[in-house]
């Protein structure tokens, strides 16, 4: 039989014994490609190529009707990287300074379809901790003088209650504000007050007024695709930085780009969130909700913050005995977490250079936050707000870089209540040691591995704790 292929007759032909059963019929045998490229072998393959924060980059073959989930569960499970479901494919048009978050479920091959040769435009691949988040707070997504609900409806809106209107068919909420828009052809900007409805974005002719006859339309998004600016006015030449635009499918370019800023991050938040709500509706949910169907404690708009799988089979051990034990103790177990890392430290006296002789705590203190994937050597404070924005600003996502300004400092970089903030750790010497601090000596690490997890656990002087760090990934 010309149809079976070498090494499948033991499979296919009963009268040969299987020395090896279990393999066949594992429950595991096919998870890998059912989940992840689901029928490949019957799809048309192409090749595309991913980039990472530090711009290596990788090429993939896969198949046509590939989402940009199933490429980021792919690169997951080719480089290892744990599955916290933040993991994004992210579309940058570098010429005009322009970014976007791809959603879960869209084509990657359709987006790339919609690239134009003039434009320079890559995939990465990255973490977004804010691209769901209005899912679990959406009060701190949509500020009251900026949203309206139909006059039937109570104004006293529950959690779940404003997300049920946004994903509602029949109703949904009209989100209106200033916004400057940049007028077509021209290089100069004007600001004017925004409505958004179902229907698409209008803006007022005549101030505030919401009368249809000085209602103008602005802009509808099913064959359009929404962007960030991620240079602030530098390539717009926009009056903030705070700048977001409509690009239309398939079109000729930059001149084709329908330009808007708002005057501050929670503004622009708002109306990026709403309109990807009234672009995707229900997918949007079905799509932040997918890695837990079949959970426990899931039912729709039941929007409970979820332990990682990981994180829930972390236990505190004991094994300094001669067999370990599990630590029930949550006491017990923090003081031996906080022995093990001076244990660590004292460890690392012994460590030796490439020359063999041991290194001086004082001095590897000075150099051992290279190693960790948090710090950010010599960015400038531009860099850092735009890498902390393409991770989204969530409370707690944080870096640490060199100080621009005083080389003998570092800079801790936050985001806090949509904005991000930085603070300056500063070097302190006492009695012929080093330390290093944020609040002016109050609280003291001998180096920035202890100060951060230490504002990992505590929130101290900062206005909330460290959560989730920035990472130049390798691919």
């Amino acid at each position: 039989n010309r149809r079976k292929k070498k090494g499948d007759s033991i499979l296919e032909n009963p009268s040969i014994p299987n020395p090896f059963p279990e393999l066949c019929c594992s429950p595991f045998a096919s998870v890998l490609s059912a989940s992840l490229l689901p029928k490949a072998t019957s799809r048309k393959k192409q090749v595309i190529k991913v980039y990472s924060e530090d711009d290596t980059s990788r090429a993939l073959e896969v198949p046509s009707d590939i989402t940009a989930r199933d490429v980021c569960q792919l690169l997951i499970l080719k480089n290892h990287y744990v599955d916290d479901h933040s993991w994004t494919l992210f579309e940058q048009l570098t010429h005009t300074g322009l970014g976007r978050a791809i959603e879960d479920h869209e084509l990657v091959m359709e987006v790339q379809s919609n690239w134009v040769m003039e434009e320079e435009t890559k995939l990465y691949f990255r973490k977004n901790y804010g691209k769901y988040e209005f899912f679990k707070n959406p009060l701190s997504f949509f500020p009251d003088h900026m949203i309206s609900f139909p006059s039937e409806t109570n104004a006293a809106l529950s959690h779940s209650g404003i997300l049920q209107m946004f994903l509602s068919s029949s109703t949904y909420p009209e989100i209106h504000g200033y916004l400057h828009a940049k007028e077509q052809g021209k290089k100069s900007w004007k600001k004017m007050y925004f409505l958004l409805r179902r229907s698409g974005l209008y803006f007022s002719t005549k101030g505030t007024s919401k009368e249809p006859r000085h209602l103008q339309f602005f802009c509808e998004f099913s064959n359009s695709d929404m962007y960030m600016s991620l240079t602030g006015k530098k390539i717009s030449g926009a009056p903030t930085n705070y700048g977001f635009c409509f690009k239309p499918n398939k079109s000729g370019g930059s001149r084709d780009l329908k330009q808007l800023c708002a005057d501050d991050e929670q503004s622009r938040t708002c109306w990026m969130t709403a309109i990807r709500l009234l672009k995707y509706g229900m997918q949007l949910y079905q799509n932040y909700m997918q890695p837990y169907q079949g959970r426990s404690g899931c039912s729709p708009l039941n929007i409970t913050p979820m332990r990682s799988i990981s994180e829930n089979s972390l236990v505190a051990m004991d094994f300094s005995g001669h067999r370990s034990r599990i630590i029930e103790n949550p006491t017990e177990a923090l003081s031996v977490a906080v022995e093990e890392g001076l244990a660590w430290r004292r460890r690392g006296c012994l460590r030796l250079n490439s020359h063999g002789s041991p290194i001086a705590m004082s001095n590897m203190g000075m150099s051992i936050h290279r190693s960790q994937s948090w710090f950010h050597h010599k960015i400038s404070r531009e860099e850092a707000q735009r890498l902390i924005l393409q991770h989204g600003l969530v409370d707690g996502v944080f870096l640490v870089r060199d100080s621009q300004s005083n080389p003998k400092t570092f800079v801790l970089s936050l985001s806090h209540g949509l904005k991000i903030k930085h603070f300056q750790i500063v070097p302190l010497e006492d009695d012929g040691k080093l330390f290093y601090t944020l609040d002016d000596g109050h609280t003291r690490f001998t180096d920035l591995i202890q100060l951060v997890e230490f504002y990992q656990l505590n929130k101290g002087v900062l206005p909330c704790k460290l959560k989730h760090y920035c990472a130049r990934i390798a691919l």
